[in-house]
């Protein structure tokens, strides 16, 4: 019910009624009552898609309709065959690398093997080449490394969708292995053997279906 003043005549004038109306609904409570932008924009696009079935707003026959959308649902699935689920922050569904939390990708682990072979560090070059084999392969989701899998494990895997790699897969896992737990030096010969390793299966064709380990 709208309040009029005191002083206000019992039935205002044309002039009078419009202004005591304007006055109202100036009042806050009234701006607060009336849609957001958001909301307009919700409303807009419902009755745009609603009209869509509707054949006396919508331009386009509803059998037409319907087959655009039978036609963008088929072509969704197939893209999502073709190409696969979209891939969300590898980097952190895929931090452990054989033991340790390490985000870093694989082309921030090749760039630290070059510079410690560079400066000499023959063991680190061969550690961080072989995590970078093993982040490049999951990166190209074909090679899934956990928590707890092993250079061993991950070099079976790697075997089954590069089988001729098999052998070289088998001895940078050992080689790692060796390096890493017990210890041993590596030379400039293995740090090459598994940065060439590295470098073939980046160029290498996979298998899509993988050879079970032999």
């Amino acid at each position: 019910m709208i309040a009029l003043p005191a002083a206000a005549p019992l039935v205002p004038d044309g002039d009078r009624a419009r202004t005591l109306l304007q006055d109202e609904l100036a009042k806050q409570e009234y701006a607060a009552a009336q849609p957001s932008l958001f909301d307009r924009i919700a409303s807009g696009f419902l009755d745009w898609f609603t009209g869509l079935f509707d054949a006396s707003r919508s331009g386009a026959p509803p059998v037409l309709l319907t087959v655009a959308l039978i036609v963008l649902v088929v072509a969704v699935i197939v893209t999502l065959l073709l190409f696969g689920l979209p891939r969300i922050n590898r980097r952190s569904t895929a931090s452990a690398l054989f033991g340790e939390d390490d985000r870093r990708t694989a082309d921030e682990l090749r760039r630290a093997a070059e510079a410690a072979m560079g400066r000499g560090d023959l063991r680190l070059a061969v550690l961080e080449r072989f995590r970078a084999l093993a982040r490049s392969l999951d990166e190209r989701t074909l090679v899934q490394v956990f928590p707890g899998t092993t250079a061993t494990a991950f070099s079976r895997a790697a075997a089954g969708r590069f089988p001729d790699e098999r052998a070289a897969l088998a001895a940078a896992a050992a080689l790692f292995d060796g390096v890493r737990y017990d210890d041993r030096p590596a030379n400039q010969q293995e740090a090459e053997s598994v940065r060439a390793l590295d470098e073939r299966l980046a160029a290498a064709r996979p298998l899509l279906d993988p050879v079970p380990a032999g």
